[in-house]
């Protein structure tokens, strides 16, 4: 028998911290063969990455990693050097980590990026070396490669970017491919075309170890799972198996957080911990024909030749939740922009409580800003770097809370998006990608705004973090009567918490209506594009209709 390409046995990983030693990986152990996909799934905290990291020297500083095994490819790496870990990177193991951003260097091209990695490991000759990275960046699916390899990562969407990284960690043709979320800042066509690309590297014998929060997606490409919780394996098996048939408690927890047509009006985060999916939310109040809080009206935004933006009309009344999706570079994230007076648009107007948006001066916006609220997709680029997580969200509070209390507003914020008290003094940069996301709703609902702009608000949170966040929008939509403009490449999320549907393609609106007739009964070809590339999550011996 060929022994297995990842072997890990008893493996611990601690970090020494002023607060004393952190135990992020507590014994875990599992095999990974040649030509298999093996999924981690669990909570941000669970030790998911940082097994991943583990595998190829990156557990970060301040670790200690101890194993009675821990074998690559029939190498023993327990004992590795720092120059040992630079021939396996690359050669041996690809990464792909979650945030593309910062893992690409921001002085150099895409291509030189990928380029890197064939000169490193001398994988083709410098002649070759130009085609072979088109050719990389071609198999991802980048649209242009040629023109792609000679921007830099700031110039590429977010998905296209990930694309990129992925091109890069392949470039080196390894044995083991280990992906930390990698289809998180795709949409769901690019996912399928991703998903497939990791598919066929399987069939050519690769070995695939993929973090995800996203139990479709590793129900489409898993053929065992992992079930981490605080650091350690609660339960494992076949993929089908543990998914229909659970037996420990927490991977149930998992399964019932996620969010789908059949959980609307349901309080996932409670459903969750009580395995009550009857568990309710309450009703939104009934909208009436003069309750509309934002209405866009022929919103239209060129750049040179191009039209990213195409005669956008719609309306959001108060207490309601529209959902807009698309790919990337549909629009959705210009029209946020332009609603939220960030960005001007060439021709439309946009009314906020029945006054004058756009083409005001922002003086007279001034007043009214605090009440219209934006959840960026980006969050660490909206905080101002220097101040603290307590800092970011007090400036968002009500100047009549005084000066004693605000601390105390601050925590209670945190709490209801899931964060501790400890994070009121530490920087952003010190969170992870998840925890900076809540930081930004947290403050976003610090004045209970009117509107709130959500700009892909759940796409770095796993499934139940994102299951408390979803609940805490209901929440504010029936309590406050917030209404929410919420655009996401989840359709379901969408499905769950949105009351009606816009369908964006090139910049155009191409079908929109109830979210239950739209993704039930889609008449436009595009639409029905769209959720025809989803991945299906079968649980309980039937198929969960998740974003239908």
């Amino acid at each position: 028998m060929t022994a297995p390409l990842v072997a890990v046995e008893d493996l611990h990983v601690a970090f020494d911290t002023p607060t004393g030693r952190v135990e992020a990986v507590r014994g875990i152990s599992f095999t990974v063969e040649r030509g298999e996909c093996v999924a981690i799934v669990g909570e941000s905290g669970s030790g998911k990455s940082v097994t991943a990291r583990t595998l190829v020297g990156l557990a970060g500083p301040g670790s200690r990693v101890r194993a009675t095994r821990l074998d690559l490819a029939g190498h023993d790496v327990r004992g590795h050097r720092p120059r040992d870990w630079r021939r396996v990177r690359g050669r041996l193991a690809g990464l792909v980590l979650q945030d593309a951003l910062v893992s690409l260097d921001p002085l150099r091209t895409v291509g030189a990026e990928v380029g890197e990695v064939l000169s490193a490991h001398g994988i083709v000759g410098r002649r070759e070396r130009a085609g072979r990275t088109i050719h990389l960046l071609d198999q991802v699916h980048l649209p242009e490669p040629e023109r792609r390899a000679r921007q830099y990562p700031h110039q590429l969407s977010g998905g296209l970017r990930q694309r990129a990284l992925i091109a890069s960690a392949i470039a080196g043709e390894p044995a083991l491919l280990i992906a930390d979320e990698p289809t998180t800042a795709l949409d769901v066509t690019v996912q399928a075309q991703i998903l497939r690309l990791l598919a066929e590297r399987q069939a050519d014998g690769i070995g695939l170890l993929l973090i995800s929060h996203d139990l479709a997606v590793v129900a489409q490409v898993a053929d065992r799972v992992l079930v981490m919780r605080d650091g350690q394996v609660v339960e494992q098996g076949p993929t089908d198996r543990l998914l229909r048939a659970p037996s420990h408690p927490y991977t149930r927890q998992l399964l019932a957080a996620v969010p789908s047509a059949t959980s609307r009006g349901r309080r996932l985060a409670a459903a969750a911990r009580a395995g009550d999916a009857r568990t309710t939310l309450p009703a939104r109040p009934e909208v009436r024909a003069d309750d509309t809080v934002l209405d866009a009206a022929g919103l239209t935004k060129r750049y040179g030749e191009h039209t990213v933006v195409r005669d956008v009309s719609f309306t959001v009344a108060r207490g309601e939740t529209l959902g807009l999706v698309g790919e990337s570079g549909s629009g959705k994230s210009t029209v946020a922009r332009i609603v939220a007076g960030l960005l001007d648009a060439d021709a439309g107007t946009v009314t906020f409580e029945a006054q004058p948006w756009r083409d005001v001066p922002e003086r007279a916006r001034r007043p009214l800003r605090r009440r219209l609220q934006l959840i960026s997709q980006d969050p660490l680029s909206s905080f101002d770097p220097r101040y603290t997580v307590g800092r970011v969200v007090a400036e968002n509070l009500d100047a009549d809370v005084g000066r004693a209390d605000r601390r105390d507003h601050v925590v209670d914020l945190l709490r209801r998006v899931g964060l501790g008290a400890d994070l009121v003094d530490r920087h952003p940069r010190q969170l992870s990608g998840g925890q900076r996301q809540r930081v930004a709703i947290a403050r976003a609902i610090a004045p209970r705004p009117t509107v709130i702009v959500c700009d892909e608000p759940v796409s770095a949170l796993d499934v139940s973090v994102q299951a408390q966040v979803l609940d805490l929008l209901a929440d504010l939509r029936a309590t406050d009567g917030t209404a929410l403009l919420f655009i996401s490449h989840d359709l379901g999320v969408v499905h769950h918490l949105s009351d009606r549907v816009l369908v964006m393609h090139d910049g155009a609106v191409v079908e929109q209506g109830p979210v239950g007739d739209v993704f039930t009964y889609p008449r436009h070809d595009y639409t029905r594009s769209l959720l025809d590339a989803l991945p299906t999550l079968v649980t309980a011996g039937r198929p969960l209709e998740e974003h239908r």
